[in-house]
């Protein structure tokens, strides 16, 4: 089956701190989100690349390929008003009916390669294939009158990107959806369509880079990856 990667990519700096949104902020002498399309090219260099950005973003990306001679063949497109809006464009950018998409955020550059090709074969087996890994800390559910009560960690896990899915399925979910509130992330989506998700083995170094702590992470990460 051919091979996507639609990368969403529509942060700001808010919880960074900063003015410059937060995939463009750079680690080990490139912006992140550089970092994640060149994570995703050498991992499955046959796939193509649909990279969602806010309009008033695309021509400082532009910018920035042009300052860092970044020539990973990518296709740009216009994000939405929502995360669910800037997926749904950007699934409306493939031109294939039938394949295999891996959707991605901008902003998780240590995803390993493992973890995006088990995802692609897993997906192409079972229809989706979301990665997760296992809660390290213990946890407490929060009760509406303001108590908590002790949560058995063992039975949850942290949903992490990409998520993969046979593209007719994700794109029947979507144009399906009635109310795009409701979804926290794609498998969410699919899973309202009536399919069982199945889940695979995430890598814990495959962070969201949002705050600042994230980004004394990274830089740790981007000095020992041995993929980077």
């Amino acid at each position: 089956m051919q091979r996507h990667f639609v990368v969403v990519a529509g942060g700001s700096g808010s919880r960074m701190q900063r003015d410059l949104p937060k995939q463009f902020i750079p680690i080990a002498g490139l912006p992140i989100l550089m970092h994640t399309l060149r994570r995703l090219h050498h991992t499955a260099p046959d796939a193509s690349i649909v990279l969602v950005l806010p309009q008033a973003h695309h021509a400082y990306w532009q910018e920035l390929c042009q300052v860092h001679r970044f020539e990973i063949s990518h296709h740009l497109t216009q994000g939405g008003s929502t995360r669910f809006e800037s997926v749904a464009n950007g699934l409306a950018t493939l031109p294939d009916a039938e394949g295999l998409v891996a959707i991605h955020d901008g902003v998780r550059p240590f995803v390993s390669p493992q973890t995006i090709l088990n995802g692609f074969q897993t997906a192409q087996a079972e229809g989706n294939a979301v990665a997760v890994v296992a809660l390290k800390d213990s946890i407490r559910q929060l009760e509406p009158r303001g108590d908590s009560t002790h949560a058995d960690r063992s039975r949850f896990v942290l949903v992490q990107t990409p998520q993969t899915f046979r593209l007719s399925l994700i794109r029947k979910a979507y144009y399906q959806a009635t109310d795009p509130t409701l979804f926290t992330d794609d498998a969410s989506v699919l899973e309202a369509a009536g399919h069982r998700i199945h889940i695979i083995e995430g890598n814990y170094q495959n962070i969201k880079i949002t705050t600042p702590e994230d980004l004394l992470i990274a830089e740790a990460f981007a000095q020992t990856d041995p993929n980077h």
